[in-house]
């Protein structure tokens, strides 16, 4: 999950599965996937790639277009016909949120083509965002019944040399546009996605912050309207929400604001306009809908660690080898990948970035510091 409040059912042992949410099953179907080129490509699998049989057939997703090709003929390119260009198309309902940046210009440093996106359908409706419901169908159609994510202001503020606010397309602008990466995503409920993600590097961020030397954590805190928002008229978490990083963290390559997904703006349900990406860690800690950043001094609790600090560290980390206590970590469902559930496959440590982020927890016993 993203948000778990104490799992969605208990379970009696251990070794047993996080339960599956039954509202995806009619939407996940296994595809057969089929060559699109004929030349034959030899290339080193990089630590943190997903193996083909785990992931959508590429016919099953479209990223985006090209910004010199029309969108229709972008998508006849990949095999669509009429009905396959309806199936395929964006609906206009979710890309109310941050415009600027877009058409995005690709990351090829983040863009392996062995990780094949899941598709737009299932990114965008099965989702954890508690603010409108905890059910992974509740947050499609509950954010998007009149809530506004455009304008939209954030605050920078805390132990900075450069407190401001600014609207979240400013922000985008300031940050020299945005940049599509695709990276792995873990949930803590133990499934796993792949997602094409549009935005900018937090790290440029920080950097116009200018932290001061005290500073050494950053907070990221979700909107609270609880008009708008039904799950925050529920006393089931602590609203609003709050995540938090360490700075160097938080200053690492990986780390992401993200805008948009497949090259269009993120629709409401997945956190738009401003949401937090950091690809080794558990889903709970991508903060969404971010009004306020904060830089301070003392480690923070997060909004799940002060609820559960038994089941949800402040660090989480993917690790295989620290279970929940109620289900194992050792492996995860990939959504859409095969089969009425998907397939199942072993889980990399740190989401398969441990080469990339190791380092930031060299000496820590990650058994306590989870």
């Amino acid at each position: 999950m993203e948000r778990n409040l104490t799992g969605p059912v208990l379970l009696s042992s251990l070794n047993q599965e996080p339960p599956f949410d039954c509202s995806i099953r009619a939407r996940i179907f296994s595809a057969t996937s089929f060559p699109l080129f004929t030349t034959m490509l030899i290339r080193t699998r990089h630590d943190w790639e997903l193996p083909e049989s785990a992931t959508t057939p590429e016919r099953d997703y479209v990223l985006r277009p090209s910004p010199t090709s029309p969108r229709r003929e972008f998508l006849k390119t990949l095999g669509y016909g009429v009905a396959g260009l309806a199936g395929a198309a964006l609906s206009t309902r979710d890309l109310l949120a941050t415009t600027a940046g877009f058409p995005t210009k690709i990351n090829p440093d983040y863009r392996d083509p062995a990780l094949v996106a899941t598709s737009y359908d299932l990114v965008s409706s099965y989702n954890n965002f508690y603010e409108f419901g905890t059910a992974k169908s509740d947050p499609k159609p509950n954010a998007n019944q009149g809530w506004k994510t455009d304008p939209w202001a954030v605050e920078i503020t805390g132990l900075i040399n450069n407190p401001f606010k600014i609207e979240a397309n400013d922000l985008v602008t300031k940050m020299g546009g945005a940049e599509q990466r695709v990276y792995r995503f873990r949930c803590v409920e133990a499934w796993s996605m792949v997602i094409p993600w549009d935005g900018f590097p937090l790290a440029k961020l920080i950097k116009l912050a200018d932290p001061k030397p005290e500073a050494k954590f950053v907070t990221f805190t979700t909107f609270h309207d609880p008009k708008s928002a039904p799950g925050q008229r529920r006393n089931n978490l602590d609203w609003p929400y709050l995540e938090a990083l360490r700075l160097d963290e938080a200053n690492h390559d990986l780390s992401f604001i993200a805008t948009g997904i497949y090259g269009k703006p993120i629709p409401h349900q997945n956190g738009a306009p401003l949401r937090l990406v950091v690809p080794w860690k558990y889903g709970f800690k991508y903060g969404k809908s971010i009004v306020k950043i904060n830089f301070v001094a003392q480690q923070p609790i997060n909004t799940w660690q002060a609820m559960q600090a038994r089941e949800y560290g402040f660090y989480a980390n993917v690790n295989p080898n620290v279970d929940h206590p109620r289900w194992s970590q050792a492996s995860e469902r990939v959504i859409g990948g095969g089969g009425i559930l998907g397939a199942r496959q072993k889980t990399p440590m740190f989401n398969g970035y441990e080469q990339q982020v190791a380092g930031l927890y060299r000496g820590m016993d990650l058994t306590k510091f989870y």
